[in-house]
């Protein structure tokens, strides 16, 4: 990833790294421009951003984070939509969190641009908390680097187990 200052000719398809606020104009971080927003900026005056420019060896955040969501969720874990390089896996059942702890551990060390965070493991959890987070930091993560974090995910890192109601007592 290319990250700094750009100059507007070079800035298309660039992601803003600061928001940037001109007469009439708000671009939020992490705006991925566009030739009309290039437009627009020179007409405001702005000369100058400062944003990331993806490279061939990069993965946009978003698609990054849902590769490893998909990757984590095991039985009955419902994935959220990834947004801003997050992806958010929820319990789908009453239960209680399977969380590898290993494995979550080894995925974390791989690359400070991949983050993994979870409830602790056997925590009892209702349907919908959240389970897990997937956090690419801060546009994109290097793919050798996904791809060695989706070998780790060969199976499901986070799954609920749900409760199963039980007889009580000696009963026939």
């Amino acid at each position: 990833m290319i990250f700094g200052e750009l100059t507007l000719k070079e800035a298309e398809g660039a992601i803003l790294a600061h928001s940037v606020r001109a007469p009439g104009l708000l671009y939020k971080k992490g705006r991925v421009l566009s030739a009309r927003d290039i437009a627009a900026l020179q007409k405001a005056g702005v000369e100058k951003i400062f944003a990331a420019k993806l490279e061939p060896e990069d993965v946009a955040e978003d698609l990054a984070a849902g590769m490893l969501a998909n990757a984590c969720a095991g039985n009955h874990i419902e994935r959220g939509a990834a947004f801003t390089g997050r992806a958010n896996l929820f319990a789908g059942a009453d239960g209680i969190a399977m969380i590898d702890r290993a494995r979550v551990d080894r995925i974390n060390l791989i690359d400070e641009s991949l983050t993994i965070a979870t409830v602790a493991p056997y925590e009892p959890l209702e349907k919908g908390q959240m389970a897990a987070t997937i956090k690419i930091i801060p546009f994109s993560a290097p793919r050798a680097k996904v791809e060695e974090a989706l070998a780790v995910l060969h199976t499901p890192l986070v799954q609920i187990a749900p409760w199963r109601p039980r007889p009580l007592g000696g009963g026939a």
